[in-house]
């Protein structure tokens, strides 16, 4: 089987390109840009540039052999949208998503996951709930057969989340949060995403459903980041810091190159991320990887005893 991965040079992407790779599949990564992205290409796939949101005959010509489509669209920065550059959810994963899913049909692709987020709706009160939304109905609406997967908040080595925390870690004497965090979340491990999008390409449990995926166990902010510092072997402060403050200074910072902080980088930031895996267990039974033993993979050694 030829599968598509757009986005596959991005963290979740790029993940789940490998593991279609270590399953013998034939992978071609497509990307916007043919320069190194956060994930590398793995050995033995084909990379095609396609911007989704260019001309529809590239994407055609990107698409041309191939029986499944992977949708994993991410933009630079994420998630701090830069509207100058289009980097937005409206324009890359809503926008992106519809242009991707008509060259699908015109290609003749004959099984779609697409990567959404826990929470998209369609008067979800945050703009990327409701892009993702956008581009639900744009894989629904298609005619293929398809499955949409919608993770809580994705873990794992190069993520730009809790790594950009631990990343305080290594020349503070404490770990900055934004805001109380006492958020609840229930975070998913990189390599539990990226097997459930490889087998939804061929279980006929997979087709035309929509899953909600999240580990096996709720923490808060606070106390993943202290689980993971005690995992990589550092001890750290971890210091809560007001939302009110951080949106004031994200209103500055927004204006620096490279868009360090927005306040609805903030806001994304500080958003609860549960969700109800039972539907999904029961259809597609499968072991959910608890935080410590994910984290264990590349950030210290498993315990012993």
């Amino acid at each position: 089987m030829t599968v598509a991965v757009a986005g596959g040079t991005g963290f979740v992407g790029g993940a789940i390109a490998r593991e279609l790779v270590r399953r013998g599949e034939h992978v071609v990564v497509l990307t916007h840009r043919l320069r190194a992205g956060r994930s590398p290409v793995p050995a033995g796939a084909d990379v095609r540039q396609a911007d989704a949101n260019g001309p529809a005959d590239r994407l055609d010509a990107a698409l041309a052999g191939v029986d499944a489509l992977v949708i994993a669209l991410a933009f630079p920065n994420a998630p701090m949208e830069d509207p100058s550059r289009g980097w937005t959810y409206e324009r890359v994963d809503a926008g992106g998503t519809e242009a991707l899913m008509a060259a699908a049909r015109r290609a003749g692709v004959g099984r779609v996951v697409y990567m959404s987020g826990a929470g998209a709706a369609a008067d979800a009160p945050r703009q990327w709930f409701r892009a993702k939304w956008r581009a639900e109905q744009a894989v629904r609406s298609s005619g293929i057969t398809c499955t949409i997967i919608r993770p809580t908040w994705i873990y794992g080595p190069g993520d730009v989340s809790l790594n950009r925390f631990l990343g305080f870690a290594r020349w503070l004497p404490f770990v900055p949060l934004t805001g109380s965090g006492r958020q609840q979340l229930a975070p998913v491990f990189i390599d539990d995403v990226a097997r459930l999008a490889a087998d939804s390409l061929t279980d006929p449990a997979a087709a035309d459903q929509t899953f909600e995926l999240g580990g096996p166990e709720t923490f808060t902010m606070r106390q993943i980041v202290g689980i993971a510092l005690e995992v990589e072997g550092k001890r750290r402060l971890v210091l809560p810091a007001p939302a009110f403050a951080l949106r004031l200074a994200a209103h500055v910072l927004q204006h620096l190159p490279g868009r360090v902080l927005t306040p609805d980088g903030v806001d994304f930031v500080n958003q609860p991320a549960v969700v109800d895996a039972a539907p999904l267990l029961a259809a597609m039974p499968r072991r959910l990887t608890p935080l410590r033993e994910g984290l264990a993979t590349y950030l210290g050694k498993p315990r012993v005893g």
